[in-house]
């Protein structure tokens, strides 16, 4: 499946967890509001936004990982494209003027580890560090992208591949 929907955008202040907000305004340097603790890791261009699917959290709590949307700081929570779904390079439309190109995979660090100290393990093994995307794990820990077109985004706002719109 190609389509899907924002189920939840979400800023912080630096740290975990990001908060679901009503609406935010995404522009070059990532979403109006959101901050970093780390800036030289976090927030550059290349990585302005953090997206992660609701399916792959959902996987992850079946495993027994308290997590929620914007538990591991991601802006974006999307459902309807499957993890394995969002690679390199893709860009995806955001609803009407929002899009994104995915530029690589996230690497997990110990902030995480409030969830449980096994998470870094299960959702980062060496095909993701390798960045292959025929992990089984791959996209279990979120995708960043850079912005192309900022705009609004909201939850429910449609998700498509930027190809299909022509």
């Amino acid at each position: 499946m190609n389509d899907g929907t924002v189920v939840q955008v979400s800023l912080g202040p630096g740290g975990l967890p990001n908060q679901p907000v009503a609406e935010a305004t995404l522009t070059k340097a990532g979403l109006e509001g959101d901050r970093f603790r780390y800036t030289n890791l976090h927030g550059l261009p290349d990585q302005a936004v953090l997206i992660i699917t609701c399916e792959a959290l959902e996987e992850l709590k079946r495993e027994g990982y308290p997590l929620f949307s914007g538990a591991l700081g991601e802006n974006l929570t999307i459902r309807g494209i499957g993890r394995r779904g969002l690679q390199p390079g893709q860009r995806w439309r955001i609803g009407s003027e929002v899009i994104l190109e995915i530029t690589k995979r996230r690497s997990p660090c110990r902030t995480i580890d409030v969830y449980g100290a096994s998470l870094r393990e299960r959702i980062f093994d060496d095909q993701v560090k390798k960045n292959d995307p025929r992990s089984p794990r791959w996209g279990l820990s979120g995708v960043y992208a850079r912005v192309i077109e900022g705009g609004p985004l909201r939850p429910g706002d449609p998700v498509t591949l930027a190809e299909q719109d022509v």
